[in-house]
């Protein structure tokens, strides 16, 4: 048995500090010394790879499979350098099955194989029919034997979260949500801090009937703080900007029902019953104040101070960056405003609190349905 050279010792551990350029230096002097070094041009791929660059990842590949056609991560090497470096999709699925050929027990390469399937198969087929999209039943007609070998290497690999991964998001795309569902309960369940499969589960949650604002606000918020790297932040970022504008489109209900209190307060709608006179004293309109600041304090500032500290921190932001959430805002304390007016001008006559009423209650009213889907 052939003792692996201390280069690649070091470079393995440059690889797993994801130093990749340093590691590709490393082993471009360790193949300079010895050429026919196969796992230092294997890894030498793969660095190159991962530093984005393919074409010479693909010649490296290559030099190792002149040594011996029939290494397994040599062939896995070569076929993601073809298929990042031109394209190359049939030489790279040819790579792979070869690896199946070879290693039938290897769960890797049937969940590599399994996800070049799928993505060369959707390629062809909008290629052949001309389309920008494919519809969730063609994909689903056409990923069936990319769905067998995710399966496949499931089978081998119980434990592994790429071949989750693959099977999640061949099943995703072909329109089985169920099964989709399934697997990232999976791969959470390897991973409790998988940042994709968190995301998803996340948005599911947050989406479904009946959430209401602050839990969708805090489901997006604990999901950001568990994987704030993620590549789905951005969207996760959203989700949590567009549960912030429905909490903050609430102020507005505690406004109108202020509005409601002062009209009721002033006696505007009297019904048929003596009115109350006018000017109202002091102290009545002092009083009005009390349940109008009760229901700021229990609607508001309570529920404000109950958030996690990722929702408050991001309602500003919020507020600043979109528009829809400066509106509503500005309805809220207009509605205020016209509320104040009702009962604390000493009015003489009740055409203008009247008039206060309308002006506050219709502009608003007329948009709360209008805007519900505004971000």
């Amino acid at each position: 048995m052939t003792t692996a050279h201390p280069a690649l010792a070091r470079a393995d551990g440059l690889i797993e500090l994801q130093r990749y350029d340093e590691a590709a230096a490393l082993l471009g002097r360790r193949v300079a010394e010895d050429p026919g070094d196969l796992r230092a041009w294997v890894k030498l791929a793969r660095c190159l790879l991962a530093d984005q660059q393919p074409q010479k990842a693909l010649e490296a590949s290559s030099e190792a499979l002149k040594l011996d056609p029939h290494d397994v991560d040599a062939l896995i090497m070569h076929a993601d350098a073809l298929r990042r470096a031109s394209g190359r999709f049939e030489e790279a699925e040819a790579a792979l099955r070869e690896v199946v050929r070879l290693a039938p027990e290897y769960w890797y390469g049937y969940a590599k194989l399994a996800d070049l399937v799928f993505r060369s198969r959707m390629v062809r087929y909008a290629q052949a029919h001309g389309k920008n999209r494919i519809e969730t039943h063609e994909v689903d007609r056409e990923s069936r034997e990319a769905a067998e070998l995710a399966m496949e290497a499931l089978r081998l690999g119980p434990e592994e979260v790429y071949a989750h991964e693959v099977a999640q998001f061949i099943a995703s795309l072909a329109g089985n949500g169920t099964v989709a569902a399934q697997l990232d309960e999976a791969i959470l369940r390897l991973d409790p801090q998988h940042a994709e499969a968190l995301a998803r589960r996340t948005d599911k949650a947050a989406k479904a009937a009946g959430v209401r604002a602050t839990e969708a606000a805090t489901l997006y918020a604990d999901a950001l703080a568990a994987a704030p790297q993620s590549s789905h932040s951005g969207w996760m970022r959203s989700g949590l900007d567009s549960a912030t504008y429905r909490l903050l489109r609430g102020t507005r209900w505690l406004a109108l029902l202020c509005l409601a209190l002062a009209g009721t307060g002033v006696g505007l709608f009297a019904d048929g019953k003596a009115p109350r006179e006018l000017p109202l004293p002091l102290g009545q309109r002092l009083w009005d104040l009390v349940p109008m600041t009760a229901i700021w304090v229990v609607g508001a500032l309570l529920r404000y101070r109950r958030l996690r500290a990722g929702v408050r921190v991001n309602i500003r932001p919020v507020i600043r960056r979109r528009r829809w959430a400066r509106v509503v805002l500005a309805q809220a304390a207009w509605t205020m405003l016209c509320a104040l007016l009702i009962t604390q001008v000493p009015w003489t006559e009740r055409t203008v609190p009247q008039v206060l009423f309308w002006a506050g209650l219709l502009p608003t009213l007329a948009t709360i349905w209008f805007d519900r889907n505004k971000n």
